[in-house]
């Protein structure tokens, strides 16, 4: 038997609930009104803050979450997986503690984005990108921008943006967060 969504939602901080609670709120004062109307009520502000939650849980958005946040939001499931499957803070699977993105774009792989990457992956120990590496703390992925090329190659560790990382910064770096 599936677990309700109020029995799995009780393992989520009070804080971290109360996006949920405004969620279902607005949903209900919506009314039955068709599916494109509820997703332009609560997509953007409430189903955002609630799939931060959801992601903030449990690191991750398995398919049954999913399934569930659309329930919730009365959205198909394609439509959640499709938010979810466009940012790139969103995960789908188990990541490492440490979630460090690598521009490698154009502009950042002429600054030396590739050699960012391949030092990153020696000094942590992820086989390739998007592997995890084999002690759980960090996953390397190569992102498509992180809109700073003016100041390449920019990566983001969890929440952290750091500018001008060049090979050479990269074991400071992953001192730092280990």
């Amino acid at each position: 038997m599936r677990p309700s969504i109020s029995s799995w939602a009780r393992s989520i901080d009070d804080a971290e609930r109360e996006p949920r609670r405004r969620l279902s709120a607005r949903v209900r004062r919506q009314g039955h009104g068709g599916a494109a109307d509820r997703a332009a009520t609560v997509s953007h502000e409430a189903g955002g803050a609630l799939t931060d939650a959801l992601d903030r849980a449990a690191g991750w958005i398995s398919d049954r979450i999913m399934a569930e946040v659309a329930e919730v939001l009365g959205l198909t499931p394609a439509y959640v997986k499709g938010v979810v499957t466009f940012y790139t803070m969103y995960h789908q699977h188990p990541v490492g503690k440490n979630f460090v993105q690598v521009c490698t774009t154009s502009p950042c792989n002429i600054c030396g984005a590739e050699a960012v990457m391949k030092a990153l992956l020696e000094q942590t120990g992820a086989e390739d990108a998007g592997a995890t590496s084999p002690d759980g703390k960090w996953t390397i992925v190569e992102v498509e921008c992180l809109g700073a090329c003016g100041f390449a190659t920019p990566i983001l560790v969890n929440d952290d943006f750091l500018e001008n990382v060049t090979p050479e910064k990269v074991p400071e770096i992953v001192k730092k967060y280990r």
